[in-house]
């Protein structure tokens, strides 16, 4: 779990100027310059055989690490994986994704 300050917000804004930043950015800023420390780490498991491709996970993820892929599953649709470390396990993905395809699971780091 994360729990963010507002001292840590006030820092956020501060050192952006951005007074209307969303919560995934300011999370993203957070982690970055090692101002939060996170207790866990997620993971992401994407059931690719039913993945229509529709990039709103992508979009959805505060931390980057899901991209369409450039293959294709057997029905023709470029199916999301994750591609980097750094899931946070907030489940922004699974919530949005309609056919929900999309498991998260928290690890302890």
């Amino acid at each position: 779990m994360i729990s963010v300050n507002k001292e840590s917000i006030r820092c956020f804004h501060r050192s952006s100027g951005n007074l209307r930043a969303k919560q995934k950015d300011i999370i993203q800023y957070l982690l970055t310059k090692k101002l939060i420390y996170m207790a866990f780490k997620g993971q992401i498991v994407v059931d690719t055989d039913h993945c229509k491709g529709c990039g709103l996970c992508v979009e959805a993820c505060p931390m980057h690490v899901i991209e369409l892929s450039k293959h294709v599953n057997g029905k023709g649709y470029n199916y999301s994986e994750p591609v980097k470390e750094g899931c946070i396990g907030c489940a922004s993905c699974a919530l949005i994704c309609p056919d929900g395809v999309i498991s998260v699971y928290k690890v302890k780091c």
